[in-house]
């Protein structure tokens, strides 16, 4: 039987890499992207498996496209969701010059949105066999990790959802979903920047198999790339 997997943020770095292995792999895959006109890659990559991925324009900060998205799955379920779209936001901003809407911006994209959009797409995750949320945080979000300071845009919006990740998975406990927080490691991407300890290929190929292991009692966790519970 064949799996369902929703991404979002699939135009580069993780989110293209998960849509691929996925693919690969025979899943069908829902790849969202913000602008899928300038995502060649993600275009050549549904022309490579036609029959396994199926593309959605999705920002993910936009109500009206996550309703949309949600018409057009139709009776589809979905047995795994990644939330994957993250926005680091402008770098090297130090206390005295914090801005309220620059980091509201921030805290939109990575801890408000990934909550809306999985609420909306729940009933789809809730009926399917695998049961299964991940969201892609950071350790940066981990309080005890904090030694360097600053960073505190991306910093706290990963320790928000952090938390809002813990609720979630008591919350949905009973009805069998499980819920965890993945750091993907420090990764070669636009975000993590070419002297990253690893690819893409290795950090999606690791969360994966944590993924098609995950257990009822490690729902809630904070987990690093390689296995390891993260502190919070």
């Amino acid at each position: 039987m064949s799996r369902t997997v929703l991404i979002t943020g699939c135009n580069r770095g993780l989110g293209l890499e998960f849509a691929y292995q996925y693919a690969r792999d025979g899943w069908q895959v829902h790849a969202c992207a913000r602008d899928l006109v300038h995502a060649e890659a993600l275009q050549a990559l549904e022309a490579r498996f036609p029959e396994q991925i199926s593309l959605h324009t999705l920002d993910v900060n936009k109500d009206g496209q996550i309703k949309a998205l949600d018409r057009v799955l139709d009776n589809t379920t979905i047995d795994l969701l990644i939330n994957n779209a993250g926005y680091y936001g402008p770098r090297g901003v130090a206390f005295g010059s914090l801005e309220r809407e620059l980091w509201r911006q921030v805290l939109e994209t990575n801890t408000l949105s990934p909550m809306i959009l999985t609420q909306a797409l729940y009933p789809r995750i809730a009926a399917s066999e695998l049961k299964t949320v991940a969201f892609i945080s950071s350790k940066v979000g981990s309080i005890v990790d904090n030694t360097s300071g600053g960073g505190y845009y991306y910093r706290s919006s990963k320790t928000a959802l952090n938390q809002a990740v813990r609720s979630l998975s008591i919350d949905l406990s009973g009805a069998g979903v499980k819920v965890v927080a993945l750091h993907p490691g420090w990764v070669q991407t636009d975000m993590g920047g070419d002297n990253a300890l690893i690819n893409a290929e290795e950090s999606v190929t690791a969360l994966r198999a944590l993924l098609a292991d995950v257990s009822p009692e490690q729902s809630g966790s904070f987990i690093n790339y390689d296995g390891g519970t993260i502190p919070w």
